[in-house]
């Protein structure tokens, strides 16, 4: 049977794993952008490279949770 804890957790670590995809989407969206329009891809450096730290954060957490 599973605790209310247990199923807070679960909750909690699925709606990360989302957002995990839907960043990776993102970060393909802009290499995109940034393969078409040389402006885009200065305008979009910076966001990625912030997205790609934000990935490497998300994945720490979902290892840790997991370990929960």
């Amino acid at each position: 049977m599973v605790t209310p804890t247990e199923k807070n957790h679960n909750k909690h670590l699925d709606l990360l794993q989302d957002y995990k995809i839907h960043l990776i989407k993102y970060i393909e969206e802009l290499e995109k952008m940034d393969k078409q329009s040389e402006f885009a891809k200065t305008w979009n450096e910076t966001t990625i490279k912030e997205r790609k730290q934000e990935l490497q954060i998300i994945d720490k957490i979902i290892k840790n949770l997991i370990r929960f």
